[in-house]
């Protein structure tokens, strides 16, 4: 690449190669100025890079890699046996876990659970990471990551320590914090990207008809970002998600919200209800291998845990 293009990009906000890749050439087109097709190019070389030293899959791959690759694979425990078993072991990574439902089901809860395990060492259900939480809808409480961390005999501080937060004011925000995340995950070992919730400043700015295929063009461009970010920084994706009621006599009355955009990126789809008591169902709706099935778990001291009996 000449000097003058790798200059070019440095100034348009483009730290690395796996940066490029994740952003992808309608990205490095609009930020440099380059044409389309010198930006294709450009993410063409970066890919041939990355595939040559190992950290991308190359384009054309056995089934037999992909299986060894996948045995290899890491998880974060949930904090229950019950949920974990019901994940295949945990969240993984290099994948887009959606976890969604009504107020009060746990997933907020599940996400400051996951930022504490996270950091745990790999025989305690973690990576030893770091956590990325970005926060849209001013959920995210260091009071309650300290009583996790304080219920699971971690230190709090400790714990504190090894979660970044970004707030996004709005969908712009947003998007302008995942296309800055590449470089925060390089630099601070994260092996964990929150995003609580996903969808939420979407509908709250695009309101209406007229306004949702917009809307749709810029969640799904978001939404693949945080895809090629799970792969290419090897990092597990746990993003929340609300529910719109349908009350129109036919099939679930409450589905996620986002449509088709994020059903078709998220890699898992978690529905979330209520039990008796502090106890809360965990149904896996969507899966790549996974039937469909369910497990109970409970919300307590510990974030989530096993359920009560």
């Amino acid at each position: 690449m000449e000097p003058a293009v790798e200059k070019l990009l440095r100034d348009a906000g483009f730290y690395s190669i796996k940066d490029i890749l994740v952003r992808g050439p309608a990205d490095v087109s609009e930020a440099t100025g380059l044409k389309m097709d010198e930006s294709m190019e450009i993410c063409n070389k970066a890919r041939v890079i990355l595939e040559e030293i190992g950290l991308i899959d190359k384009s054309f791959v056995t089934a037999t890699s992909i299986y060894e690759k996948r045995a290899k694979g890491y998880r974060i425990s949930t904090g229950s046996k019950n949920f974990d078993d019901l994940l295949g072991g945990g969240v993984e990574t290099r994948a887009l876990t959606e976890v969604y439902g009504e107020f009060g089901t746990g997933k907020t809860q599940l996400c400051h659970t996951l930022c504490v395990m996270v950091q745990q060492p790999m025989q305690s259900g973690g990576l030893d990471g770091k956590a990325l939480y970005i926060d849209t809808e001013n959920t995210f409480r260091p009071e309650r990551i300290a009583s996790i961390a304080r219920a699971r005999l971690v230190d709090p501080a400790r714990a504190l320590d090894g979660i970044i937060v970004a707030k996004a004011y709005n969908s712009a925000h947003q998007e302008l914090i995942a296309e800055q995340t590449g470089p925060v995950i390089e630099q601070n070992r994260i092996k964990l990207v929150i995003v609580d919730s996903a969808v939420a400043h979407y509908r709250a700015e695009f309101l209406g008809r007229a306004t949702l295929s917009e809307r749709q063009q810029r969640l799904n461009k978001f939404m693949h970002m945080l895809v090629r970010l799970a792969d290419a920084y090897d990092v597990a994706v746990v993003l929340t998600n609300q529910i719109q009621s349908t009350p129109d006599g036919y099939g679930d009355s409450a589905k996620p919200t986002g449509g088709n955009v994020v059903a078709h990126t998220s890699t898992y789809r978690l529905l979330l209800k209520r039990s008796s008591g502090k106890n809360r169902i965990a149904r896996i709706v969507d899966s790549p291998y996974h039937a469909e099935r369910e497990t109970l778990f409970s919300l307590s001291e510990k974030g989530v845990s096993d359920a009560l009996a």
